[in-house]
């Protein structure tokens, strides 16, 4: 389901309301010249030197620099900063024709405001050819005791990005070669196209659940060692390998884990890669590149050995930039290719998400494919007040293996009991496509008080009754509002 499905939320709406109201205005007060994030207090510019606007995360021209240069331009400072956010999520439609459905359950949160993630950063110069980008992010509604249906928080790994970097400048050449260890596919790249930090950045809000392994399947499970080089703001080359995030690496995915099913195990070294070029003119800048992944995962997590699940993804993404005070206009597109070949223990065996067999679903495919198509525009005045639409399309081969709803052959129509409502998915097919319309206000360059509407056109391969019970893609249409804060 879209994260937006799950977002979770207070009790009473006019209080948390309120709540919201003053947290907002705190935020506002607490982001004065003593509560500077670590960037901006080791390079001592402000936010739009290397944010377009001010809007976190899209990168200036300046701002990828600052990051391929290993985070090392300016003098070190205290390498500490604090993020925080509190949202408020409204689905249109949290009901079901589903006698056994339970609304609480499914939308724990819904209608209510919350205090929602924080975030600790470790980010700066350590020498002038090394620097890092460390994030931990606490949850506060990550998941609900059995005992009393109470919410507890939980504290993991976030983004890390540490890099080595080193500069040579010549008449007519300049070179910038590095390396980088991190544990997010795409988490190092500098142009904002790429999963990681391309879209639906702010925690919680929505979008497509079902995307490819490179679009945020590997996040904080894998860690990479990679090389780089950019060429005259012209050529940016990358080669990186990732492995399962243990052992030496295990500070890479703390928090996650085989027994919670919330880790990855991938097979050996796995090659990521990128090409891109870049040009800068005037206040315009555009990029053009591909990249892609080939990686091996077991299919089961708590038992790495044998064959694996084998997936290739490739992708290809642009950007366009327009910076001129008092407007700063990003606009960008990602489409990703994945192939997947199953191992012989999944490929063509009972659905592992019905093993007794319940819905009668027929065998899994022996592979998939999986089309991902993304773009976005932002625009931001005087870096105050902006806007952004997003548009995202999944299309993919159907498989039962994600076919969690079913109808009795006995009772045309009627759901099979174990039929899943409102999360179910009755074709098998992966298809999701909507759009995101976004506004919001920076009343400080630390602080940021937004509303996202997003809107299902098809959801879970299909526009109505895509879970057997009479539920439609529009019932997920959502109302995403939120306050987020940077010290």
């Amino acid at each position: 389901m879209p994260s937006a499905l799950r977002v979770l939320s207070g009790q009473h709406r006019p209080a948390a309301l309120s709540w919201l109201a003053f947290l907002a205005a705190l935020l506002m007060a607490s982001t004065g010249a003593n509560a500077v994030p670590a960037f901006n207090r080791q390079t001592g510019q402000n936010c739009v030197a290397c944010h377009a606007g001010g809007q976190y995360p899209d990168l200036t021209p300046y701002g990828r620099l600052f990051k391929l240069t290993g985070y090392t331009i300016g003098e070190r400072a205290v390498p500490l900063a604090t993020m925080a956010v509190a949202s408020y999520n409204k689905t249109r439609n949290t009901g079901s024709t589903d006698p056994a459905f339970d609304s609480a359950a499914t939308f724990p949160k819904d209608g209510n405001a919350i205090f929602q993630t924080a975030s600790v950063f470790l980010a700066g110069k350590v020498t002038d050819n090394l620097g890092a980008f460390i994030q931990t992010t606490f949850a506060n509604y990550d998941s609900q005791k059995p005992a009393d249906s109470s919410w507890a928080g939980h504290t993991t790994s976030d983004n890390v990005d540490i890099r080595y970097a080193d500069r040579f400048i010549r008449p007519g050449s300049d070179l910038i070669v590095g390396a980088t260890l991190n544990n997010n596919p795409t988490v190092q790249d500098v142009w904002n196209t790429a999963p990681a930090w391309g879209y639906n950045v702010v925690p919680g809000s929505s979008g497509p659940e079902i995307t490819p392994l490179l679009a945020g399947g590997l996040a904080q499970n894998a860690a990479g060692l990679g090389a780089y080089a950019f060429w005259n703001h012209l050529l940016y080359a990358e080669l990186s390998a990732y492995r399962t995030a243990d052992g030496v690496f295990s500070f890479m995915s703390q928090g996650f884990s085989v027994a919670q099913d919330s880790q990855q195990i991938l097979k050996g070294d796995n090659p990521y890669w990128r090409l891109a070029l870049s040009h800068d003119w005037g206040p315009h800048s555009a990029m053009v590149g591909v990249f892609g992944m080939d990686a091996k995962l077991f299919p089961d997590p708590a038992d790495p050995t044998g064959p694996t699940n084998n997936y290739r993804d490739n992708g290809i993404d642009a950007q366009y930039q327009y910076l001129l005070d008092p407007h700063a206009f990003t606009a960008t597109a990602t489409y990703i290719h994945e192939r997947v070949n199953y191992a012989d223990s999944v490929a063509n065996q009972p659905n592992a998400l019905d093993p007794n067999g319940t819905l009668g679903i027929p065998l899994s495919n022996a592979s998939d494919t999986l089309r991902m198509f993304r773009a976005k525009a932002s625009y931001v005045y005087r870096a105050k007040y902006g806007g952004n639409l997003q548009y995202f399309d999944i299309r993919g081969s159907t498989n039962s293996a994600l076919q969690t709803a079913a109808y009795d052959p006995a009772s045309p129509g009627v759901p099979m009991d174990g039929s899943e409502s409102v999360t179910g998915n009755l074709s098998g097919n992966p298809g999701t496509k909507g759009w995101t319309l976004g506004a919001f206000w920076m009343p400080d360059q630390y602080a940021r008080v937004g509303i996202e509407y997003t809107r299902f056109n098809r959801f879970n391969g299909a526009s109505s009754n895509y879970d057997g019970f009479g539920r439609n893609a529009s019932d997920n249409n959502t109302v995403f509002l939120y306050v987020w804060g940077a010290f």
